[in-house]
């Protein structure tokens, strides 16, 4: 592991870091740290990788970007989560940046589930579901359903960039 490759990833994890504080605290994502860290994520690939490092650097937020961008789209997140993983994929190779995307977006469905679980509308929510399938349509959820609250969609973007992180440093790659 090089000496770049690990800076490079203390630095994304820190900010990272940052952004789930301000999540919690003020349900925002500052716009001056993703554009900190799009700055740091594209400078860092291309002092390691050179013009093909720089290329990895804004194809990795292209891909974070436009996997995160439908569910702004139709409502499910807030822009600050769509950019934040567009800033993780700065920092990341291709196939790491496609990784930290789809782990995120399966960390978010599990933290999804466990807060309506714990919230103890686990039943109302498959409830709902269950008539969408037969109404064929969306049923927004009722005012007082979990399923219908925000919630800081920074931690699974964290969970799911340590998941990517993790098979890039430590166990050596994975579809590399």
């Amino acid at each position: 592991m090089s000496m770049e490759l690990l800076v490079s990833t203390v630095v994304l994890l820190g900010l990272l870091g940052v952004a789930v504080v301000s999540d919690l605290l003020r349900h925002r994502i500052p716009n001056m740290l993703v554009l900190l860290g799009l700055a740091l994520g594209l400078v860092s690939q291309t002092y390691s990788g050179g013009v093909s490092g720089l290329s990895d650097s804004l194809l990795g937020m292209l891909i974070c970007f436009a996997f995160f961008l439908p569910m702004y789209a139709f409502g499910g997140m807030a822009a600050g989560d769509v950019k934040l993983m567009a800033m993780v994929g700065s920092f990341l190779p291709v196939h790491y940046a496609l990784w930290a995307a789809m782990f995120s977006l399966i960390a978010g469905g599990v933290c999804g589930f466990l807060i309506v679980l714990f919230r103890g509308q686990l039943l109302q929510t498959l409830g709902r579901y269950r008539l969408m399938l037969r109404a064929q349509s969306y049923l927004a959820p009722a005012s007082d359903e979990v399923a219908g609250k925000p919630f800081p969609y920074s931690i699974a973007i964290l969970i799911g960039t340590l998941n990517s992180v993790y098979w890039q440093l430590v166990a050596g790659g994975m579809g590399a």
